[in-house]
């Protein structure tokens, strides 16, 4: 039986601590075949590293299963209770370790990069293995999603899985961290200016999560790019963005142009003040 906390308890978690966790979406069973999904489709893009780039940055729009994974009633509900019943996805991407890997994530706040206007957004993590501490789980600072904005450095450090190697450059509290402990089929949520990072994975075994970032249609991109996002909830009386339509099939020629251009236009907002060499330089997908 898949637990349903009340509206009130996680409104009120979420506002408090800037999280919350862990959250029943699916079974165990249904996690693992959503992963059964992601490597068959890894073995049929074999050694096609662009190709493969976007179905990890895009399986939403890519594969049917990942498709139906955003719009789950489970993850719908808890969302529309922290931003609303309109909602979008902005994007939808795995973070991946692989076995015994020295992959890790370094302190950071998203919002800092995405040039979204405003912050009515929350990402849900949802595992597709178990996230462990020896594996390399996510771990969060209650509280300072008030800090909002605070200034990063760019690293580029070759294991670090963020796209600039970004890091908080104010003092972060480790000693007060929380690990995001989560079940395969389980998911954490977190706000956008959420103090977070993870450690690479000690494990033998791959260590897999989706991060998928709902937006209130009310926000936009401050370049005034219509990038291409998914419409999951609800109403767009906005129209800020382009709508993406769920794929008609499975790692479509058509659907992987879409991304193609999405993630052209995604990477000039990501990599926006950094100098043209370390972009081409240190590009990641």
């Amino acid at each position: 039986m898949l637990r349903s906390p009340d509206a009130a308890a996680i409104a009120a978690a979420y506002e408090r601590d800037g999280y919350f966790f862990p959250y029943d979406v699916t079974g165990a069973a249904e996690a693992a075949a959503l992963l059964a999904d992601l490597e068959a489709a890894e073995a049929e893009l074999g050694n096609d590293r662009a190709r493969l780039a976007l179905l990890r940055s895009y399986p939403s729009q890519l594969l049917p299963s990942f498709a139906g994974l955003i719009r789950h009633p489970r993850l719908i509900e808890a969302v529309s209770r922290i931003i609303g019943p309109d909602v979008l996805v902005w994007s939808c991407g795995f973070f991946i370790k692989e076995p015994s890997s020295k992959s890790y994530v370094s302190w950071h706040q998203d919002l800092n990069y995405w040039g979204l206007d405003g912050d009515d957004e929350v990402t849900a993590w949802y595992a597709l293995t178990p996230a462990t501490i020896e594996n390399g789980c996510m771990r969060f600072v209650a509280g300072s999603h008030r800090m909002k904005d605070v200034p990063h450095v760019d690293k580029f450090g070759p294991d670090n899985l963020l796209t600039r190697g970004q890091e908080i450059a104010v003092e972060v509290d480790e000693a007060a961290a929380v690990d995001v402990l989560l079940r395969a089929g389980q998911a954490s949520f977190h706000h956008g200016h959420m103090f977070h990072a993870s450690a690479p994975n000690r494990t033998n075994s791959r260590r897999l999560g989706v991060a998928i970032r709902f937006v209130a249609p009310s926000m936009k991109q401050v370049s005034g790019d219509r990038l291409l996002v998914s419409h999951v909830s609800g109403e767009d009386r906005y129209r800020h963005f382009e709508h993406m339509p769920a794929p008609a099939g499975r790692l479509l020629t058509e659907d992987f142009d879409r991304a193609r251009r999405n993630a052209d236009m995604k990477r000039e907002i990501l990599y926006q003040g950094v100098k043209p060499e370390l972009v081409k330089e240190n590009r990641r997908g």
